[in-house]
């Protein structure tokens, strides 16, 4: 945000916290409202509508079409401040609100994702800019919504090239290690990796899964791990800091993805740079930044066999891992390169949302 502030010129972040306290660092202002949660979005509309009045604001944006998107849009009611929205996940996918497959576990998503659909479809049409962060989301918005929004810019999200020094995995009694790191939530269908790992330990007993992340999931995924026979198979690191995520995919052989959506894969580009072969459901960047079967192994969401076949793949062909990781290395090298300084396109996105708006 820092960063952010200081390409833009003055940034102002409204949030919802615990104290009621603001904190200003050069020309970024952190303003946090200690509201109730039931009357959250109402009261935070109100005290940005404040803000805009107090500070001149010329934009705001909102970082989903979702609840902070209704918050935005209510809060620009009145005011001659530009309406932005910011889309960081595939919310247009079937998957968004679909919870499984004839191949797959069930896993539920939450009823609250029907909600935030039909928020976005009130959101969207008033902005007077959208930032989506690939080219699979600009896509699905213009399929659905047509001219009735401005044009989406895809800006993605800015990743570190820097990787940290290597940081060993935890004592494991397998010989093949797969990571994964994301936040044990229901999008991220870790259930399928599971599911996959089940099915191949007869015969591949050396392939084991560590877990990075925390989330609301980690309980009934243990559980499933006992159910299944695969507990020695699998380890629950819980969450971990970024650099020390970074330092673990250095140790990995592998790295696997089995989300149901996703608006980017930040982690996608990080086990590129790592250098690991990846295998990952066909979602977010993929497609866009790495081409299935020569960058990248991909499968169908909700489809363990598919997981199964490349985990085998991998195991048994060293060669394969090897051109795949570095096809995955020069892919986001090559994307990271030309997607430039983000946060001064974001700024020049920023203002010309303000330009639309008159």
């Amino acid at each position: 945000m820092r960063t952010y502030a200081e390409a833009i010129g003055e940034l102002h972040v409204a949030v919802r916290g615990k104290k009621q306290k603001t904190i200003q660092a050069g020309p970024l202002t952190v303003h946090g409202y200690k509201v109730q949660k039931l009357f959250a979005p109402l009261l935070l509309a109100k005290k940005v509508k404040k803000l805009i009045r107090a500070h001149q604001i010329e934009v705001v944006s909102a970082q989903d079409p979702f609840e902070h998107g209704w918050i935005g849009m209510q809060a620009c009611k009145g005011t001659d401040a530009a309406l932005h929205i910011q889309v960081h996940t595939d919310f247009l996918s079937p998957w968004f609100t679909k919870s499984h497959s004839l191949r797959s576990s069930t896993v539920r998503m939450p009823v609250l994702n029907s909600v935030r659909r039909m928020l976005a479809n009130q959101v969207l049409p008033q902005a007077a800019g959208i930032r989506v962060v690939s080219e699979r989301i600009k896509t699905s918005l213009i399929q659905t919504y047509g001219a009735r929004i401005p044009e989406p810019v895809v800006i993605p999200i800015e990743v570190p090239r820097e990787l940290p020094e290597k940081l060993e995995l935890p004592p494991h009694n397998f010989t093949f290690a797969l990571i994964a790191a994301s936040r044990l939530e229901p999008e991220k269908r870790i259930e399928d990796i599971l599911d996959a790992i089940t099915q191949i330990s007869a015969r591949y007993p050396s392939v084991g899964l560590v877990l990075v992340g925390g989330g609301s999931e980690r309980k009934r995924l243990e559980h499933m791990a006992v159910r299944l026979h695969i507990q020695d198979k699998i380890v629950f690191l819980g969450e971990k800091t970024p650099e020390e995520t970074k330092g673990l995919l250095l140790s990995a052989h592998a790295f696997i993805q089995a989300s149901a959506y996703e608006g980017y894969g930040r982690s996608l580009i990080e086990a590129a740079l790592a250098g690991l072969p990846i295998i990952t459901t066909d979602v977010g960047i993929v497609g866009e930044v790495f081409k299935g079967y020569e960058e990248v192994l991909s499968a169908p969401v909700a489809d363990p066999a598919a997981l199964a076949v490349h985990i085998v793949g991998l195991v048994e062909d060293q060669q394969a891992r090897k051109l795949l990781s570095i096809g995955a290395k020069m892919a986001a090298e090559r994307h990271l390169e030309a997607e430039g300084t983000v946060p001064a396109r974001i700024a020049a996105d920023l203002a010309q949302a303000t330009q639309t708006r008159y």
